[in-house]
């Protein structure tokens, strides 16, 4: 199989798995997906823009007719207030339902880096093999030795966090 191959093969895999999550959303999450998009978007800032100023127009008494029903506005402040409390409230929604699902894409990549890992590391190996069995003197180059070695996910994760610690410190000294 040709790398162009692999690559179209795992895009598609990507695209219909997406797709599958789409369409195996909830009603819950299509009701929120709707909110938040229209939310975010133009046309309802356009239609905010014109129900808003025509509420301000209507209770200056500049639309002529039309009687003044919220003169000091404490309705229209209600009513944005309300408005934002939900808009924000669905978007928090969204976002956590992203957050999960973001958190599966990262677990994925990171079981794919570790496999990815251990392959190398045994290719390493059996090459370094076949270098000393041939005689090739970059064989004995002590970082392959040291690359040959399977390193624990654990060990990386305490190293970092140590090193995270560390610049924090620093940090703070300053």
């Amino acid at each position: 199989m040709s790398m162009v191959k692999v690559v179209d093969r795992n895009i598609r895999a990507l695209l219909e798995h997406r797709e599958e999550q789409r369409v195996s959303r909830s009603r819950k999450e299509r009701v929120v997906d709707a909110v938040t998009g229209f939310a975010g978007s133009m046309p309802f800032v356009y239609l905010h823009l014109a129900l808003f100023g025509l509420w301000i127009l209507a209770n200056r008494g500049w639309l002529p007719g039309v009687p003044r029903f919220d003169p000091t506005f404490v309705v229209l402040a209600l009513v944005a207030t309300l408005e934002a409390l939900f808009i924000s409230t669905f978007v928090l929604i969204s976002q956590n339902r992203m957050s999960t699902l973001a958190d599966k894409r990262a677990d994925l990549d990171l079981q794919v880096s570790l496999l990815a890992e251990h392959e190398i590391t045994r290719l390493i190996t059996l090459v370094t093999a076949m270098a000393e069995q041939m005689g090739i003197d970059a064989a004995h180059d002590p970082e392959l030795t040291e690359l040959s070695r399977d390193l624990p996910p654990e060990k990386v994760m305490k190293t970092m966090e140590e090193h995270e610690r560390a610049a924090e410190g620093r940090a703070t000294e300053r």
